[in-house]
């Protein structure tokens, strides 16, 4: 199965630093600050989960949209997924290709590696933006020992090409999405979402994932409490996945950090409330440069 493109744009891609082809999306028609768009970990994830972002940004400013390794027209190897990889890769791109200041806005899971890449690229990452952020419900993620025996049981191949085939199907895609898009999921999302997980190495990220060798553990602590200078902004409601228990309590002691619900919604405001998120994010952005 031949995968098409996410994004009606230009697709590019670079060799990262740990020698991974990374694709990514971009649109340069436009003037001011770089905006970079990262989308989430799950197992049929892609650029297209930021297509309402990328459509209504594009032509006002700079816009790029990354496949992270292992998804989309990235490469997807065997094995190396962690969440210093991911944090390794986001700030290698906004240095090696976006070469100037971006704000950048990330998905679920992925907010986790912008926050690692902020502080691994400081000069590089002018703000921070994340949609449904990991790392703040109470619950705590397996220990590493843990994670490396269900990554292990999750690639027997009997096991694991079966469980793969199972949550890489149309129903189990219309389930997951559905659970955040109640009022309906485009087909043309189903349609993609089902492509790029049929392609060649597609279930090694996301067993990685399932696994949950990709959060981090006390993220609040690790993660993001120690952005103090940085502009973020969290926009979270209600999540069908995680929870934000340890949000308030964080943005209350970080005069940088500042939130917002945009309710209602369950994990894609961008999908189901784009015009609130796009207010949301200018009247930010424009924050931060004063």
């Amino acid at each position: 199965m031949i995968l098409p493109d996410a994004l009606t744009a230009p697709r590019a891609s670079h060799q990262s630093a740990s020698g991974e082809r990374v694709a990514y999306y971009h649109d340069s028609a436009g003037s001011g600050r770089p905006l970079v768009l990262i989308h989430s970990i799950n197992a049929a994830c892609s650029s297209f989960e930021v297509k309402p972002l990328f459509d209504r940004y594009r032509g006002r400013r700079p816009v790029y949209s990354l496949d992270l390794p292992g998804f989309g027209h990235s490469a997807r190897p065997a094995t190396g997924y962690s969440p210093e990889f991911y944090g390794t890769a986001i700030a290698d791109f906004v240095r090696s290709v976006v070469g100037r200041p971006a704000d950048v806005l990330a998905l679920s899971l992925s907010a986790e590696f912008a926050a690692r890449a902020a502080r691994l690229a400081p000069e590089h990452i002018a703000s921070l933006v994340m949609v449904s952020p990991t790392g703040f419900g109470r619950q705590s993620m397996p220990g590493t020992r843990s994670a490396r025996a269900i990554h292990a049981l999750l690639r027997l191949p009997l096991l694991g090409e079966g469980l793969f085939r199972l949550v890489s199907s149309r129903p189990s895609i219309r389930y997951f999405l559905g659970r955040s898009l109640p009022d309906g999921v485009p087909p043309e999302m189903i349609d993609y979402a089902h492509a790029t997980s049929h392609q060649p190495g597609a279930r090694h990220a996301p067993f990685a994932f399932l696994s949950t060798a990709l959060f981090t553990a006390s993220a609040v602590e690790r993660l993001y409490a120690p952005l103090k200078d940085l502009p973020v902004m969290v926009i979270a409601d209600r999540d069908p996945y995680v929870t934000f228990e340890h949000l308030p309590g964080l943005v209350a002691e970080k005069p940088n950090w500042h939130s917002v619900s945009l309710a209602p919604h369950l994990g894609l405001p961008h999908w189901e409330r784009p015009d609130a998120v796009v207010e949301s994010l200018d009247a930010f952005w424009g924050g931060a440069d004063r």
